[in-house]
């Protein structure tokens, strides 16, 4: 029933993170003349490698909490992502039926976005939600701006830059050890707000190397 709506909506590019079996015939069954849809998928083994070359991604979620409080609408979404660079990619990245998106998979995507709904009765089926994300990008995307947009750096720099981030952090004793995912989320939120370029990213790696490098006879925390 994905398939169905990505068809309806003009997209083709399927991609599974540890999917059941995809041939099953319920799936072929359901996919009537999106066959084709399901048959080209690209299945991967985690949603780090799913969207590495996406500038741009989006995780769709129900639920607000502490790491899910800068949601946007669809609509808001699609204004966002039209005034971006005509060459960038953005992966809308949903999660399981029954449970959703973890909120490390959250964490891994530059925005979050969730879909309006009554509040006594907001769980829709997953492919329902992939509707109307598809609808809207479907009338929504405006032609690329006369200006020159900018390129911004995709999943494949910044996850690298994150994890670089925590060691190097790790090593002064800014993070947590037992706990390290809970300051690098918040910094993950502040550098996808930033919608860094590949200079920039480049320029922050230089900086944490040249933080490493001084950082050589470090005792321990201050105050320790």
């Amino acid at each position: 029933m994905v398939c169905r709506a990505m068809k309806n909506m003009g997209l083709s590019d399927l991609r599974l993170v540890n999917p059941c079996q995809v041939d099953h015939l319920d799936a072929i069954k359901f996919a009537v003349s999106a066959r084709n849809i399901l048959d080209s998928a690209r299945i991967f083994t985690s949603l780090e490698d799913a969207i590495a070359d996406c500038e741009f991604s989006v995780a769709t979620t129900r639920r607000h909490g502490k790491y899910r409080n800068e949601i946007s609408t669809p609509a808001e979404i699609v204004e966002r992502f039209s005034t971006c660079a005509p060459s960038s990619r953005l992966a809308l990245v949903f999660g399981r039926e029954d449970s959703g998106l973890t909120t490390d998979e959250v964490a891994l995507c530059r925005w979050q976005s969730t879909i309006e709904t009554a509040d006594e009765f907001g769980s829709l089926n997953l492919s329902q939600a992939v509707l109307i994300f598809c609808y809207e990008f479907l009338k929504g995307v405006a032609p690329a701006p006369v200006k020159q947009a900018r390129e911004v750096a995709g999943s494949a720099s910044l996850e690298p830059l994150y994890q670089h981030m925590e060691r190097s952090f790790l090593r002064i004793g800014y993070l947590n050890p037992q706990n390290p995912d809970h300051m690098m989320r918040t910094l993950r939120r502040v550098f996808s707000r930033a919608e860094l370029d590949e200079r920039e990213v480049s320029s922050l790696r230089g900086l944490l190397s040249q933080i490493d490098w001084a950082c050589a006879e470090f005792k321990g925390k201050k105050g320790e």
